[in-house]
């Protein structure tokens, strides 16, 4: 029988999507309350990729990923999304549409997976209604793309920022796991 390990500590991201006169910095607020403090955010950058948005959020919408310092349990994904999607429900305009997208995820020293309220080919259903997809692998060196990944999260600016997030997390393990 196979001996069961202690469960490698990860860190929460998110990935946000927003409308270009949202105030983000409120949402990085609500973000700070619920998962602790950020330590690292990206440049926030054009989202550009697809139009799947635009119909709630309306064109021109911005994107950012956010890191949080705490190290958690990998088992916290399914109730991360659930509280990611308590916080989207707070910043809605008039109409009740979406002023912002946050997708939590987490950065493992052997991938990224983001979670998903939608079910598809390659996701795991994780319970309470929560799918996971593992959208980047760890593999000579650096994250990789895999055949569904986001076409946003493929950019060399976003796998260099998931790269050194992924940095402090080995740091911060030590010795403890080795990927």
């Amino acid at each position: 029988m196979a001996e069961i390990k202690p469960t490698q500590k990860v860190l929460v991201m998110t990935g946000l999507i927003f409308v270009n006169d949202f105030r983000v910095r409120n949402v990085l607020d609500a973000l700070t309350k619920d998962f602790g403090n950020i330590s690292m955010k990206s440049e926030i950058i054009p989202f550009t990729h697809t139009t799947y948005y635009n119909k709630e959020m309306g064109d021109k919408l911005l994107r950012q990923w956010c890191v949080f310092d705490d190290l958690v349990n990998p088992d916290v994904l399914a109730d991360l999304k659930h509280r990611t999607n308590r916080i989207e429900s707070s910043f809605v305009n008039e109409n009740k549409r979406r002023k912002v997208n946050i997708d939590p995820g987490l950065i493992t020293l052997s991938n990224l997976v983001l979670a998903s309220t939608k079910d598809f080919s390659h996701r795991i259903y994780i319970g309470k209604g929560i799918y996971a997809e593992v959208t980047l692998i760890y593999k000579n060196k650096g994250f990789r793309p895999l055949a569904w990944t986001y076409p946003d999260h493929q950019e060399k600016i976003v796998l260099d920022f998931f790269e050194k997030a992924r940095e402090i997390l080995k740091n911060r393990l030590g010795n403890q796991f080795s990927v």
